[in-house]
């Protein structure tokens, strides 16, 4: 069913939006994946490497890759960041006259048996909670690029609406794998209620948050990498 709300209106009232037409071309995101593939692999084009990360050349390819500035390493990343329609899109979502990308994560989920031992789940979390650089209040907030075909049986990433007006919390774990635990462990104030809605998007589709709406996003079981860049503006 469409939704009856403006975009801005939606990610006032429900902390996060998702723009599901792409604001990369094929080509775009083509690119991007061969140079995530690249950075992934310690192979850095422009001379530069990532900031320090968990993820580092050579781990296991059945872990979660989270790799830190990886733009500054790859001419394609850096090209996808700086897309002028990502930057027009989260202006009329917010309404600024400026947006501003401080910090890229690459995130590339790889695909897991149910049956498997290693875990790639995102934990329920608010952005915030780990962005103590920030003053509270201040203007900063997430927008989440798919670059593969993200569906709910390739692990995308659910929101709870609203959540963004409970403050902050403090109560999340981004490395937090037992989800359903998690969210019965998180204290909801009083007359709210929890509810979680998919983050699904299409290649080249974009989900803006709310840096305290909570989120987070389950197994990747579709048999093939998940792949995003996670740009907080």
């Amino acid at each position: 069913m469409p939704n009856p709300l403006a975009p801005a209106t939606f990610f006032q009232q429900n902390g996060y939006y998702r723009h599901t037409e792409p604001v990369l071309g094929a080509e775009a995101i083509e690119a991007t994946l061969r140079g995530m593939e690249r950075v992934r692999d310690g192979d850095y084009e422009t001379g530069m490497g990532p900031e320090d990360s968990p993820w580092k050349p050579g781990n296991d390819p059945r872990t979660l890759c989270k790799i830190e500035m990886a733009q500054q390493c790859n001419r394609a990343i850096m090209a996808a960041v700086s897309n002028p329609r990502l930057g027009e899109v989260a202006a009329q979502l917010t309404g600024a006259s400026l947006i501003q990308a401080w910090w890229v994560q690459l995130l590339i989920k790889p695909p897991v048996a149910p049956e498997g031992d290693f875990k790639t789940n995102v934990g329920w979390h608010q952005d915030f909670q780990y962005w103590d650089c920030w003053e509270a209040g201040s203007e900063v907030f997430t927008a989440w690029l798919a670059l593969s075909d993200v569906t709910e049986e390739a692990g995308c990433m659910h929101f709870v609406p609203g959540s963004h007006t409970w403050g902050l919390l403090g109560q999340g774990d981004f490395y937090g794998q037992d989800l359903e635990a998690q969210s019965h462990g998180i204290r909801v104030p009083a007359g709210q209620v929890w509810r979680e809605e998919s983050g699904a998007l299409p290649p080249g589709g974009v989900s803006f948050h709310h840096s305290l709406t909570l989120h987070a996003s389950g197994p990747n079981l579709s048999g093939a990498p998940r792949c995003s860049l996670a740009i907080h503006l």
